[in-house]
């Protein structure tokens, strides 16, 4: 994958941020540096290696999944937000 100019105004747009004309050619070497880091991983053979392969054969833990609400963490983390309604964040609403 080849990283310009175009592909950077793409990423841009996609996480909303506004990267400055001097610091472009910087950012542009940089992903480029990580894609062909991530390139090299698709040379490796994979062939012999299990699909199920894991680090440990010991099963998941599992757990009681039953339900808890602590409404004092609600109350303290909404307090801090400049609009909230009814335990919930209010945010403006955004379609690309």
């Amino acid at each position: 994958m080849q990283v310009d100019d175009k592909l950077l105004e793409r990423l841009e747009k996609l996480s909303f941020l506004k990267v400055s004309d001097d610091k472009r050619e910087e950012i542009i070497n940089q992903l480029s540096e990580i894609v062909s880091f991530v390139d090299n991983l698709s040379v490796l053979n994979t062939d012999s290696v299990d699909d199920k392969f894991a680090m440990s054969d010991d099963a998941t833990f599992l757990r009681e999944d039953t339900p808890y609400c602590n409404t004092e963490i609600n109350e303290s983390i909404l307090k801090n937000s400049p609009l909230s309604d009814d335990g919930f964040f209010v945010v403006p609403k955004i379609i690309e």
